[in-house]
């Protein structure tokens, strides 16, 4: 049996890798005493699977990881057996069977939303919601992202879903997360700093993913995304 589990990572746990964060619940989970099912042969492991690895630094209450388990009383059972083993930062926000024929959190994985704030006032760009609207309008948004074995040309423009400001002077954005067209938030915001002609230092900005989604729509249609915690129910993202 499958069991989705979305949890919120913030404050000091923010700093903690993906690695990290993968060995922290496999002892919770031991510790919570949940029938989970290993793997088989001369390393067993608990079978787990991630949504989208966050990156050190940025805060969410979007998170997802599924495990499989060999026997369950209910969901909020393990939802309260978690939450009594949690650590500050690390807060249980909703668990669920998964339909049998769903795919594991990490192949699911079609798009996330973010919001960056200032840390300290508000962002220092003139007519920010406007500008946002100007950039977010380009037809394309050259990006050259660098690796350790070579260089990549992209367009960001095509993984950008939405874009805007809110009254508290927020930025908010949705972008793919697939595997294939992974966008990260910093790379857009850069991208947008450079069109402003703003300098803003990643130190000064909080980057938060609200959610994870996955993508309902058949080839040929427009996106359908909703939750990772909604798989099953039909409802759309907005």
């Amino acid at each position: 049996m499958k069991i989705r589990i979305k949890f919120a990572k913030y404050g000091a746990m923010k700093f903690i890798g993906h690695l990290d964060t993968m060995r922290f619940f496999q002892k919770a989970i031991r510790r919570a005493d949940i029938d989970v099912k290993y793997s088989e042969g001369f390393s067993p492991h608990q079978i787990m699977s991630f949504a989208a690895p966050l990156g050190v630094g940025i805060e969410s209450y979007g998170e997802y990881m599924d495990i499989e388990v060999l026997s369950i009383t209910s969901a909020e059972k393990i939802k309260q057996a978690l939450s009594q083993v949690m650590v500050e930062g690390v807060e249980i926000l909703d668990v669920s069977v998964l339909p049998d024929q769903a795919k594991n959190a990490m192949a699911s994985v079609a798009a996330a939303s973010y919001r960056l704030q200032m840390k300290d006032g508000a962002f220092p760009i003139p007519d920010l919601k406007d500008k946002i609207r100007d950039f977010y309008g380009q037809a394309h948004i050259p990006y050259t992202k660098e690796t350790k074995k070579s260089v990549v040309e992209l367009d960001l423009r095509q993984g950008i879903y939405e874009m805007d400001a809110d009254a508290d002077k927020a930025i908010s954005m949705l972008v793919c997360a697939s595997s294939s067209g992974n966008i990260k938030p910093t790379a857009v915001f850069e991208k947008f700093c450079e069109f402003a002609g703003a300098d803003i230092p990643s130190a000064l900005y909080q980057v938060t993913r609200l959610e994870t989604y996955t993508d309902l729509a058949k080839e040929g249609e427009d996106h359908r995304f909703i939750p990772l915690a909604e798989v099953g129910s039909g409802s759309s993202f907005g």
